[in-house]
């Protein structure tokens, strides 16, 4: 759809209805013939198990606890916070305006 989406809407710039986008997006899937749906099957089963593995990865996070984030952010944060502390103390970036 995203592809047909952008075709369409360069032929029917005028068209704001997403309902129509939709029949006709529907309309041109019906028309293919099943090797010319392959290269989409494809993409959405590759897609869908990216999403299946992502979504695997988020449950584990949240089964573990908001702890386990917090410790690594935290951590992320004063390490951050450290080298900007170190390049104000030397002097080393000024500000152009003064």
């Amino acid at each position: 759809m995203e592809e047909f989406r952008e075709k369409y809407k360069k032929e029917h710039p005028n068209n704001k209805s997403v309902a129509a986008v939709g029949k006709a997006g529907g309309d041109k899937w019906k028309s293919l013939s099943e090797a010319e749906k392959a290269p989409f099957v494809a993409r959405a089963e590759k897609r869908k198990t990216e999403y299946n593995k992502n979504m695997q990865a988020y449950n584990k996070r949240l089964a573990e606890g908001p702890g386990a984030d917090e410790e690594e952010s935290d951590k992320s944060k004063s390490e951050v916070n450290d080298e900007d502390d170190e390049e104000d103390e030397s002097g080393e970036e000024e500000d152009d305006d003064e």
